[in-house]
């Protein structure tokens, strides 16, 4: 059953003001003495301060808790290329999340250009702007190629969120889910369904977790990835395998885990009963997965299930991710996003998933209990606890690798001010429902 109608979505993007987004001053305005120091000539001071050390944008601007959201909308949700201007609701919406769940101030950058050069060039212009770039809802293989250019050329985080956003979360499941079978990530068999962008990185990343390329089987639209193919980009080409299966039924029989990031259904229950013992299965093709829950429950009792649906248990959604990375990144200023700060948010995802479930948790679900177990991989994203682990894990790591220009000194001092953050954030929240009851 439908949680809405399409006229209250129109409504709700359409009503009091138009959009989800917008500016607030943050400082006062009110007197003649505040205005000349916001403006003229007081701005004065800053602008001849910053341009001695352009790194003091980050304490006299906005820069370092403002990303841009940047998109072509040549693969916006399963829309397809609907271009930019019918992708910039999904991109006022990225905005939206990043400011609830962690503070992170966002411009929807929304570009009518299809040439990947041509992005590029404008996107590293807009640098002295923002603190952060997040790519979103670009078509590949262009994807691959803008992101990799943007980080070689650019001196603060552009990450791609269609691409490393569902990696990091599948990757927290992937974690647990080992743990509770008892399997080794170096001995299973994984089959894809998929070669796009989030099935490359999603792949990329169980690799750096230690899963053997030689046990993976992608698969795309024309079949198996398999050297004796001459049809095959570079990204796929990574995954090719000298063995050949003729289809994905012949390669999901014995085999450990499924991942689907393709169409809905790909899979039937026959293919999921010839899986191994204690199936892992992420069907993440949205709104109808590759197999529904019902279907794969029904056929193997002991499979590990998640969906990106929140209507079932283990929901592979992105917004557990991206608003608690950047925060961590922009918090020490770092240059890049590396593996090993979307590792160190996967496994601080898995560990919260272990940590007893606060009851708000649980009444926000409609549910008598939630307890690390099968139907329970992935923390839920309404908990506020998320910003505390994984922020702080990225911020870490980023010390740790050297890419963090402002070193925190006091993590716990660090941890007990994002806890402060995300409690203002959500008292924000509450007092516009509150204003515009209406509608919500």
């Amino acid at each position: 059953m439908a949680l809405f109608t399409p006229q209250e979505a129109l409504d709700y993007h359409s009503e009091v003001r138009p959009g989800k987004i917008e500016v607030v001053p943050v400082k006062p305005y009110s007197t003649q003495k505040h205005l000349t120091m916001a403006y003229s000539p007081g701005v004065a001071e800053s602008c001849l301060a910053i341009a001695k050390d352009p790194d003091l944008t980050y304490k006299y601007t906005g820069r370092g808790n403002l990303v841009a959201v940047v998109s072509n909308g040549t693969a916006v949700l399963g829309l397809g290329n609907i271009g930019a201007y019918a992708g910039k609701p999904v991109m006022e919406g990225k905005g939206l999340l990043f400011k609830i769940f962690a503070d992170v101030d966002v411009y929807d950058i929304n570009l009518d250009v299809t040439d990947p050069d041509k992005l590029c060039e404008i996107v590293k212009a807009m640098e002295p702007t923002f603190g952060g770039i997040n790519l979103e809802d670009i078509k590949a293989p262009e994807c691959f190629y803008i992101e990799d250019k943007l980080k070689k050329e650019m001196g603060i985080p552009v990450f791609h969120d269609d691409q490393h956003g569902t990696a990091i979360i599948s990757a927290a499941g992937l974690i647990n889910a080992l743990e509770i079978t008892g399997k080794k990530i170096d001995e299973i068999r994984m089959v894809v369904s998929g070669a796009g962008s989030a099935a490359i990185s999603c792949t990329r990343l169980y690799v750096a977790l230690g899963m053997k390329p030689e046990n993976i089987a992608m698969f795309d639209s024309r079949g198996h990835l398999h050297l004796g193919r001459t049809d095959l980009n570079d990204q796929k080409r990574e995954f090719a395998t000298e063995k050949a299966y003729a289809s994905l039924g012949e390669a999901m029989v014995g085999a450990d885990m499924f991942l689907g990031l393709s169409k809905a259904g790909v899979v039937n229950q026959d293919m999921v009963r010839s899986m191994a013992k204690d199936p892992i299965i992420f069907a993440c093709a949205n709104p109808v997965p590759e197999i529904s829950y019902n279907e794969a429950k029904e056929a193997r009792p002991d499979a590990i299930m998640g969906t990106g649906r929140s209507d079932f248990p283990n929901q592979i959604n992105n917004v557990l991710g991206f608003p608690f990375i950047f925060r961590g990144a922009l918090d020490v200023m770092a240059s890049n996003i590396n593996e090993e700060m979307k590792l160190a948010a996967a496994k601080a995802l898995a560990e919260l998933a272990k940590q007893p479930v606060p009851d708000y948790v649980v009444e926000a679900y409609g549910v008598d209990k939630l307890e690390f177990g099968i139907d329970y991989i992935i923390p839920k994203p309404v908990d506020l606890r998320l910003i505390e682990f994984e922020s702080a894990a990225v911020a870490q790591a980023a010390m740790d690798t050297g890419v963090a220009r402002k070193p925190i000194a006091d993590m716990d001092a660090y941890r007990a001010s994002l806890r402060e953050r995300i409690a203002k954030s959500r008292e924000r929240l509450d007092a516009f429902v509150k204003t515009y009851p209406q509608i919500f």
